[in-house]
């Protein structure tokens, strides 16, 4: 009997998960090719963009001087994917360890082609992550990566700004921003609460935050639902914000003029990822001691649910020729002694024992006007609400987002809503294509 291309499609990734695993050693990912023990050379690589991995390698290497480590940056993101997709396809060149970021560790992770962190005992450092980046890098129950950088969503705002507007204090709830959007718009000229061109991670923590689930997923099976009532919510709000005109339409995070804008005090408050703190200085010095740092504004007063905004782990690819010495050298920057010379060169970690020190949420920021913005940052990253799900080709997904979006900014014409439907549409079809039952 002929197979249905479903059928065939799911094979073509089944089958290399098999044949990854067994060249991999077993479900627990150790044993192949260790040389963690022993006098044996063994010559790590690893592919990172996060330059603070880096920071760990010399006290890494002279507790271990069998094994060198060689960090490599392969390309952010994308391009580091697609780097190593080529190199398992191609049998050679694959690292010993790759970063990933929270959302592409299922991509890697459902086909086999991540080793499973079992057999090295990762279960001990579950109670060290905050609860959330530990459900970032655990994939059908099984743990595929270790946390490395995290994101918890925050408001940074300009208090300057703000009390040029009237506003005495930071909205805490978003009836509360919506009110205050107003009154910087009434500012005139380009003075906006914010400014959105298509920002997908922002809308999706939104999204989040609102108790929005759009995708779910079990094993190879996707579900992918923009109706829910939280969703809905979060949308509506958001569209509001631009039928109204109280957002600026025309500007683009991480652009010249954006970095323009926040020098200028014309954006009132940014909600990103806590690792603005360590990026925002440099885009807007002149801003230096109005900046202060916030939690997300909440849907309902007196809630305490936050979401995330980026972040990225590490895992071990099945094809890795050093598993043992590479796990070795991961829980080392990841959560043993090399994470305090991470952070120190600006890593903002997902560690609890980073999070609640002292000298993390005591520490006065001068940029912040002294404010200790580890201690709101520590809390925002405790309050991440659970439930979350990426799709496993979410890389492809968020790389169409924008071309699906650009109409609604540019030309006024459409919604999110539509966007979403839009959106939704193209990743069934694609999910749908790649192997995976997607609805």
């Amino acid at each position: 009997m002929r197979l249905s291309q479903k059928a065939r499609l799911l094979s073509a990734i089944l089958v290399p998960m098999v044949a990854l695993a067994a060249c991999s050693g077993g479900g627990n990912g150790g044993g192949s090719g260790g040389g963690a023990a022993g006098d044996e050379q063994v010559n790590l690589t690893v592919w990172s963009w996060d330059g603070t991995v880096a920071q760990a390698v010399p006290g890494f290497q002279a507790a271990n001087p069998n094994i060198k480590v060689k960090v490599v940056n392969a390309g952010s993101s994308t391009d580091e994917y697609e780097a190593l997709d080529n190199a398992i396809q191609a049998g050679s060149g694959v690292p010993d360890l790759a970063m990933f970021e929270y959302f592409a560790v299922p991509y890697f992770a459902i086909p086999g082609k991540l080793a499973d962190l079992a057999g090295f005992g990762v279960e001990n450092f579950k109670k060290d992550y905050v609860q959330a980046a530990w459900n970032d890098v655990t994939v059908n129950g099984k743990v595929y990566a270790l946390p490395s950088d995290y994101g918890p969503s925050a408001m940074f705002y300009n208090t300057a700004t703000l009390k040029k507007a009237g506003v005495d204090k930071p909205p805490a709830t978003w009836d509360e921003y919506y009110e205050d959007a107003k009154k910087i718009r009434a500012l005139g000229g380009d003075h906006y609460i914010a400014q959105d061109t298509g920002d997908l991670f922002f809308l999706l923590s939104l999204i989040w935050q609102a108790g929005g689930h759009p995708f779910t997923v079990n094993g190879t099976k996707v579900h992918i639902d923009f109706t829910d009532a939280g969703t809905t919510k979060a949308v509506a709000f958001w569209q509001k914000m631009l039928d109204e005109g109280l957002l600026n339409t025309k500007i683009t995070g991480w652009s010249d003029d954006w970095n323009r804008a926040l020098n200028e005090g014309t954006l009132a408050t940014q909600t990103m990822g806590g690792w603005l703190t360590s990026t925002l200085p440099e885009r807007a010095p002149k801003s230096a001691g109005d900046f202060r740092v916030a939690p997300m504004p909440q849907w309902k007063q007196g809630d305490k649910v936050g979401a995330e905004n980026g972040g990225s782990s590490f895992g071990i690819p099945a094809a890795a020729e050093h598993k043992d010495a590479a796990f070795k050298f991961l829980e080392y920057f990841t959560h043993g002694g090399g994470l305090s010379a991470r952070v120190d060169a600006g890593a903002f970690v997902p560690n609890t024992s980073v999070l609640e020190s002292d000298a993390f949420q005591g520490k006065a920021n001068k940029y912040f006007g002294d404010q200790k913005v580890g201690a709101v940052l520590a809390e925002a990253s405790e309050t991440v609400g659970s439930g979350w799900q990426y799709p496993p080709f979410f890389e492809w997904a968020r790389s169409i987002y924008g071309d699906i979006a650009s109409p609604l900014y540019t030309t006024g014409k459409g919604s999110l809503a539509e966007i979403l439907q839009q959106w939704k549409q193209r990743c069934v079809q694609y999910g749908n294509e790649q192997g995976f039952e997607v609805d």
